[in-house]
């Protein structure tokens, strides 16, 4: 634990007793543990999507499924369409995978420490810190995104990102202490979400600034230092609609791969140059709208042509899956076909 340890640690848990931002999976500073669920829930949810997108799905969630035994026990499907909008669609493949874990091998209770956490589909280690710390109290190393930038201007770690990040876990475990663990990985990310921010810091209001290098240094924002960006490969793809009477067919995209086990609407591949109407679900008299849908994934941009067609009511597609097209918004689709819906839909 490093000399700033208690200089920063008292300050700021003052802070946050007074400055805790109320959140529907938190309780409030320094009361009894939180509900483990709760926590573990929007700690996933939480992975690379912003608080005010997940408060609606997690209280949504917790109203459906309250705890790890009536998770365990949804379906899949259902579990998938709840999630649908969220993103990163693996997270909710490994919520459900995890919430089965636990209910048959640790009696519907979430393990304690870190390291029997990071055994449990889907949480790495910032999500088993995280858990151990808010959920348990243990002394745990909690560095988001939010963290990482408190920390990287505290001790003015000029190496760039990625690179920095060892520096930064180390220095954020030298200041970590034993009593309120829980308490101060959150007043850590509030005071990153809040004060210490990417852009325009308000260090005035900074319970930490007279220990910040950085502010010292007269120049905070520069921190953390970012390696620029690649751009991202361009990929390209069709999508189907294809109505029969007032149906739409949907399929359910494989278990795994980009959005596994998602309802859909029916693609061609995804590949470097555009494919038109390769892949079609059916051969019929396809029509290629002059919109396009654009949707940008972790690693690539995607560009979809978009093509209507209509079939007989008796016309046979094997297992195919028909849905109401008045009820589409229902059907718990990823963002990118619901864009494409919308454009489908609104053509007539």
């Amino acid at each position: 634990m490093s000399a700033k340890a208690p200089s920063i640690a008292a300050p700021l848990l003052a802070w946050y007793d007074g400055h805790a931002r109320s959140l529907p999976w938190r309780a409030p500073p320094g009361a009894a543990m939180p509900d483990p669920y709760r926590v573990w829930l929007s700690e996933v949810m939480l992975q690379q999507t912003q608080v005010a997108t997940v408060k609606p799905y997690f209280e949504r969630w917790v109203a459906r499924w309250p705890d790890f035994a009536s998770l365990a026990a949804a379906d899949s499907a259902d579990v998938m369409a709840a999630w649908a909008g969220l993103g990163y669609y693996a997270r909710a493949r490994n919520l459900l995978a995890c919430a089965r874990m636990v209910a048959d091998r640790h009696g519907g209770t979430l393990p304690d420490t870190e390291a029997e956490l990071r055994e449990l589909p889907g949480l790495g280690t910032y999500t088993a810190a995280a858990i151990a710390a808010i959920a348990f109290g243990r002394r745990a190393v909690v560095v988001d995104a939010n963290v990482e930038r408190v920390v990287a201007r505290l001790f003015a770690i000029e190496t760039p990102l990625p690179a920095a990040r060892i520096a930064i876990r180390d220095a954020a475990e030298s200041i970590t202490p034993q009593r309120r663990a829980g308490d101060f990985a959150q007043a850590m990310m509030d005071l990153g979400s809040t004060i210490c921010t990417a852009r325009a810091p308000r260090c005035l209001l900074c319970p930490l600034r007279g220990d910040c290098a950085a502010f010292a240094a007269g120049d905070p924002a520069r921190l953390p230092v970012k390696a620029a960006k690649q751009p991202k490969p361009q990929r390209h793809g069709t999508i189907f609609w294809l109505e029969r009477g007032h149906e739409v067919l949907m399929v359910r995209r494989p278990g795994k791969g980009m959005l596994g086990g998602m309802r859909a609407l029916p693609t061609g591949p995804w590949g470097e140059a555009p494919t038109r109407l390769e892949g079609a679900p059916v051969g019929a008299d396809w029509t290629v709208l002059e919109h396009e849908v654009s949707h940008a994934f972790t690693h690539f941009r995607l560009d979809c042509t978009l093509a209507v067609a209509a079939i007989d009511r008796h016309t046979d597609i094997g297992d195919a899956q028909w849905w109401p097209i008045d009820r589409i918004d229902s059907a718990g689709m990823p963002t990118l076909f619901a864009k494409a819906a919308a454009v489908f839909r609104s053509r007539k």
